[in-house]
């Protein structure tokens, strides 16, 4: 399974990418809003964990813009 997580604060992705690798999954990390809404309409990604508070595009906007995108991804 692959995850994307978009979260601008570096340790704590770090954290999340480390763990949820340990665990088995297949882990992509975008710093930004403008970085997540990238990767989330181009890599074929099985859940987005997405951060609220974002430099760029906060999380609720680029869960619409996603969305208007057509990407049915879970958020």
């Amino acid at each position: 399974m692959h995850l994307l997580v978009v979260e601008d604060e570096s340790r704590m992705a770090a954290l999340l990418q480390k763990g949820l690798s340990e665990e088995g999954y297949t882990v992509s990390v975008a710093a930004d809003g403008f970085a997540g809404l990238e990767a989330g309409r181009s890599a074929e990604v099985d859940l987005i964990l997405l951060d609220v508070m974002l430099p760029g595009m906060d999380g609720f906007a680029l869960a619409k813009r996603l969305r208007a995108d057509g990407v049915t991804t879970p958020i």
